[in-house]
């Protein structure tokens, strides 16, 4: 028997540390129930920390865990799910590709940003939403300081102002005071077409986030949205022009296109609707988890959000019942009614709040500091030690927050 997970961040990696306890804990071997994680690289990346300075950093090696709990590492990209026939066809580089038969697939395809089709967006924008990405604009804030002390080489527009471009726009006046200088003036302004800034964070927390942007000097545009990008700046939809070399795109995520490949309903976001368990209703053998699956979190009509306090929790849960099915053993229903925000606020702290009326538990350097042990410890692969490793997998305990 096969159970191949597709995807390495944060649901693919805890799919397959849950599948691989309970294999263990019922005694099987690997010989006898294979587990394969499919994926370009053996490594997670920190997504949630892209938008930190020296992004080339934020990665964590997987290939020794993996090992230790005894999964197959399938170096490459799968590029086709025939679920009739239960395979996965993988571009492994090179123009090379094979075949892989799956018992049980669990799709942790992640997610992607949103990129809309709007003029100059593809030339002129940049964005944290991967590794390459986050690099990329690295290096052109770097370059910054080669050229001419003009506006529009201090002043970056973050377009979205959710939780990704809040936490980019909150951390680069430090970022660009450590590049051009601590007596540099940058200028920081957020567009986003909702009203109000942060609209899913409620009336007790936003406060917050609006006494920060303004302790930082960070300007907002509501209400608007961009018209265009070019080598100057961007133009609202307003009309108004603003002079700037860099524009970080922050509006919005979609599931990876691979889940347009299972023959199911998918909602506005692309994620494969999924039943308690985490399968895939009408697609024999297929389980969705992460950014990939639309997921009831309890009774209550909570949904998972695209997050990896979501995703972590999500994919132990769906390897944990893959493996179930393949062993004949009972599933566990996934539920997780917890849920906590912290939202990193550069050198004004970070915001917590609790449940999903987000109510404020901590603010300020008390908040930072679980903030940096979250981005640092908690989100972070366990240790190569299998046993330790496959303990830190039960579903009922991770992410209990």
């Amino acid at each position: 028997m096969r159970l191949v997970i597709i995807g390495s961040g944060f649901a693919g990696m805890y799919a397959a540390l849950s599948a691989a306890r309970l294999r263990d804990i019922h005694g099987t071997s690997p010989k006898e129930l294979e587990i394969a994680l499919v994926a370009p690289e053996p490594t997670l990346v920190v997504r949630p920390r892209l938008y930190e300075p020296n992004p080339e950093t934020l990665t964590a090696p997987l290939l020794d865990v993996l090992n230790a709990i005894d999964v197959v590492y399938v170096q490459g990209s799968a590029e086709m799910v025939d679920t009739q026939s239960r395979t996965v066809q993988i571009s492994a580089g090179n123009g090379a590709s094979k075949s892989l038969s799956y018992d049980r697939l669990v799709v942790a395809t992640g997610s992607r940003l949103f990129r809309p089709n709007i003029p100059g967006l593809a030339e002129y924008g940049f964005s944290v939403d991967s590794l390459d990405d986050a690099v990329t604009l690295d290096k052109h804030l770097h370059g910054l300081a080669q050229r001419p002390a003009t506006n529009g080489r201090n002043t970056i527009v973050v377009v979205g102002g959710g939780f990704t471009g809040i936490e980019a726009a909150t951390e680069l006046p430090g970022r660009l005071r450590a590049i051009l200088g601590k007596d540099a003036k940058a200028r920081i302004i957020i567009v986003d077409r909702n009203e109000v800034i942060a609209p899913d964070m409620g009336g007790e927390a936003r406060p917050v986030i609006d006494e920060a942007l303004q302790k930082l000097g960070i300007e907002t545009r509501l209400g608007a949205g961009i018209a265009s990008l070019d080598a100057s700046g961007v133009t609202l939809s307003s009309g108004e022009h603003i002079e700037s070399q860099t524009v970080v795109w922050a509006a919005g995520i979609r599931a990876a296109p691979l889940t347009q490949q299972i023959g199911a309903e998918r909602d506005n976001f692309g994620r494969l609707l999924v039943d308690r368990d985490l399968r895939v209703p009408g697609v024999q053998g297929v389980f969705a988890t992460g950014d990939a699956a639309r997921a009831a979190c309890d009774d209550d009509g909570n949904v998972a959000l695209m997050s990896c306090q979501h995703a972590t929790r999500m994919g132990a849960f769906a390897g944990n019942n893959a493996a179930a099915e393949l062993l004949g053993v009972a599933t566990k229903p996934y539920h997780q009614k917890a849920y906590v925000t912290c939202l990193d606020l550069g050198e004004a702290g970070a915001l917590f709040t609790r449940g999903w009326d987000r109510a404020v538990e901590m603010v300020g350097d008390v908040a930072k500091k679980t903030k940096q042990e979250i981005n640092t410890i908690w989100i972070y692969p366990p240790k190569a030690e299998r046993a330790a490793a496959l303990a830190s997998a039960d579903p009922e305990r991770v992410t209990d927050l």
